[in-house]
């Protein structure tokens, strides 16, 4: 019988301790059925591999699942079809989407939409470390590499609501997922049933899912939730923890969620491994030898023989994807792409919401959250591509800080109307997508 064993970092930092011994797991272990086999809480990866040699287990499947707060979800309109000039125009795609320079991150590509390809884009070096955290685990070969958010049970509703801890992890019918403190669901609640500018009002569906405990604990704010007449609240208590539910959700749905093992990253097994371990050393190898030929034969003809072929072979490329476009030549195809690509992102209505809400809310939890800042009401205009949010703390260096937190990723951030009362300061932080 096939086994997945289902592991999430409790610190959700994978470089928080360089020492293996001191990072601690939460794991599930389930057959093919969903069933779960073995299971833990703030356990070492030593204590986990000797769990699975007790019980004979060997080359199970782990799934490593991170926060969602690190992956981004864009949409990549491509009028390509074929799977390798998919991939090629992917960057050129999604780069004005994106806070960083596209080439320092991983992109993971997912299926389309109405909207385009769905992409998961991640931080090259921060993927690289959550990939060295769940690689190479005795007993257990790495197969997937999942935002946690986008494994919820999601149904026919517009959203999925999951109480995990002290913290909400949210997936939406468009794919969006992020996470956020428990004590701002009163701010999402308001969010969610202010109606898009394009769109009539209606009923917004929300399957709200926690274990009896942490619905008791956070009564308060979900009632808040419930209160709300635009919001259909389907609450559902549950004896199974979010990762075991996160588990059975997969097993069932698989085919929607993005792998982000794909690339230099990939996960991919079987009888060429081997081979595939020692082909780089063989390319290098081959790629050597060749050059030393030709600093014998005379380099500069060499090279330029070389760059004629991409030329004409990046040319092949682009004519294929875009038939009728008789404007490109090797010295402007990249230019042409690239403002393809901005027209197509500027015509689909600017930043998205999701993204700058996950963003400040992220920066908002770093700062210590309801402890140092009050989140208000936030107001969306697809128009302008603008957040606003009224913010209150207990002084106004308190906001510069969230506004210049947010300015670090590349986000264009102002605070203004600030009004100084005895109780604090309150004022108006507006967010777009610099």
């Amino acid at each position: 019988m096939s086994y997945h064993l289902f592991v999430r970092l409790t610190s959700r930092d994978p470089e928080a301790f360089p020492d293996p011994g001191d990072r601690l797991y939460d794991w599930e272990l389930v057959d093919a059925s969903g069933d779960s086999q073995l299971n833990g809480a703030g356990d070492t990866q030593q204590a986990i591999e000797d769990e699975l040699a007790r019980n004979n287990l060997d080359q199970v499947r782990l799934v490593g699942l991170v926060p969602g707060d690190d992956v981004l979800l864009c949409y990549a309109d491509i009028p390509a079809k074929q799977s390798r000039f998919i991939r090629q125009a992917l960057p050129y795609a999604v780069e004005e989407q994106l806070a960083q320079d596209v080439d320092s991150m991983h992109l993971a590509l997912g299926g389309h939409t109405e909207h385009g390809y769905r992409v998961a884009a991640i931080d090259h070096s921060r993927m690289a470390a959550w990939h060295t955290l769940f690689n190479g685990w005795d007993g257990a070969r790495l197969a997937a590499i999942f935002p946690e958010p986008a494994l919820l049970p999601l149904g026919d509703h517009d959203w999925c609501l999951c109480l995990d801890g002290n913290r909400v992890l949210a997936l939406s019918r468009e794919g969006q997922w992020f996470s956020m403190a428990v004590e701002n669901l009163p701010v999402l609640a308001q969010t969610l049933a202010v109606p898009d500018e394009e769109q009539v009002s209606s009923t917004v569906s929300i399957r709200l899912i926690g274990m009896d405990a942490a619905l008791a604990e956070h009564d308060a704010n979900v009632r808040d939730l419930e209160g709300n007449d635009r919001l259909a609240i389907q609450k559902e208590a549950t004896s199974v923890p979010p990762l075991r539910l996160m588990a059975q959700s997969w097993l069932a749905h698989h085919g929607d969620v993005i792998d982000l093992c794909q690339g230099s990253f990939s996960s991919r097994g079987g009888s060429r491994s081997q081979w595939r371990v020692w082909r780089p050393a063989a390319v290098i190898a081959a790629v050597w030898f060749i050059a030393q030929v030709g600093v014998e034969v005379g380099m500069g003809y060499y090279h330029q023989q070389q760059a004629d072929r991409l030329n004409q072979q990046a040319m092949a490329i682009y004519r294929d994807a875009f038939p009728q476009d008789r404007r490109a030549t090797p010295n402007n195809v990249r230019r042409i792409l690239k403002g393809q690509f901005r027209q197509a992102e500027q015509s689909s209505g600017g930043t998205a919401f999701l993204p700058l809400l996950r963003q400040a809310g992220a920066e908002y939890d770093q700062l210590g959250g309801a402890e140092a800042l009050h989140f208000g009401s936030l107001n969306y205009s697809r128009q302008r591509g603008e957040l606003v949010i009224e913010l209150r703390a207990s002084n106004y260096d308190r906001m510069s800080q969230l506004r210049s937190a947010l300015a670090q990723k590349g986000l264009s951030a102002d605070i203004g109307s600030v009004v100084n009362e005895d109780d604090g300061t309150r004022g108006r932080l507006t967010v777009s997508g610099g």
